[in-house]
């Protein structure tokens, strides 16, 4: 029997700040314009967190029975080592989409925007359909674009307009820079993967771009969004703290183009995680000051 242990290891917790990094940096561009909500915000952190967790019981339950996880480097997989049944994490994912589906349907109506709901079934549908269907975009280089409009301007763009209902050009640029710290979290992921990834047929972005380009790619994925979140300054200029996140960027930039792979990368993938936290933080913080 699956141990609840198992089962949150199965939902990859070190993912789970890019669902809330976002919803921080929304929040925050909200409140700049008078319009912040705490309970709308901790309604828009419960959808993400729990999109985000569905996201990764489905990919753990599509890769495992397309058998592409069978042999791969990093945190376990629920399904491909048969710690629990395919049904089981999908059933679990389907749980977690369900849950955000009602809390989302509770945002939208205290925010008066119906039209919000197709907005929910599309990012539902594109976290399933990453990994899951007959043709799975992540299988063919398009998952780091799933992710920057999903979990950069959707999520942020998102919260700002449910508790707003404006979009001021910081909410923009945070945006962008969430997006592709997003972006560099699944590259990370998929940098570690490339090997078993390129075997098995599984054509991600880091597959088709190749090592050296891949890190490459990463580098700049990290690096880039906290000289672009620091523009904010303009109009917030406390916001020069996200320069404090620099520092983490270069290093996790450096420590992957200098070579690591393998269970080497599981510390970039967290410290990436992390740094998209303390990015969204620093941020939030700027833009309400």
């Amino acid at each position: 029997m699956t141990t609840a242990a198992q089962w949150v290891a199965g939902a990859r917790p070190r993912t789970l700040p890019a669902a809330v990094a976002p919803v921080l940096v929304g929040s925050a561009a909200a409140a700049q314009t008078g319009g912040g909500h705490l309970g709308r915000a901790l309604l828009a952190a419960g959808v993400a967190l729990a999109l985000q967790v569905g996201v990764n019981y489905a990919n753990d339950y599509s890769d495992g029975v397309r058998g592409t996880d069978a042999d791969r480097v990093g945190p376990m997989r629920l399904t491909a080592s048969l710690t629990a049944r395919a049904q089981d994490v999908r059933t679990a994912a389907f749980l977690a989409f369900g849950v955000a589906g009602v809390l989302g349907t509770v945002l939208v109506l205290l925010s008066g925007d119906p039209w919000l709901l197709a907005v929910g079934a599309v990012c539902v549908a594109a976290a399933w359909g990453y990994t899951g269907g007959r043709h799975p975009y992540g299988y063919r280089g398009l998952g780091e674009v799933a992710v920057f409009v999903f979990f950069g301007l959707v999520a942020v763009l998102g919260t700002t307009w449910t508790q707003a209902h404006a979009l001021p050009w910081p909410a923009w640029v945070g945006a962008v820079a969430i997006g592709l710290v997003a972006c560099a979290l699944l590259m990370a992921n998929n940098l570690r993967d490339i090997p078993t990834d390129a075997v098995t047929g599984k054509r991600t972005l880091a597959v088709r771009l190749g090592d050296r380009r891949a890190r490459r790619a990463y580098a700049v994925l990290v690096v880039l969004p906290v000289l672009l979140a620091a523009t904010c300054a303009l109009v917030a200029p406390w916001s020069l703290l996200v320069l404090l996140a620099l520092g983490p960027a270069v290093v996790l930039a450096t420590t992957v183009l200098l070579g690591a792979r393998g269970v080497a990368l599981v510390p970039v993938l967290a410290g990436t995680g992390l740094l998209e936290l303390v990015l969204g933080l620093l941020l939030a913080v700027g833009l309400v000051l």
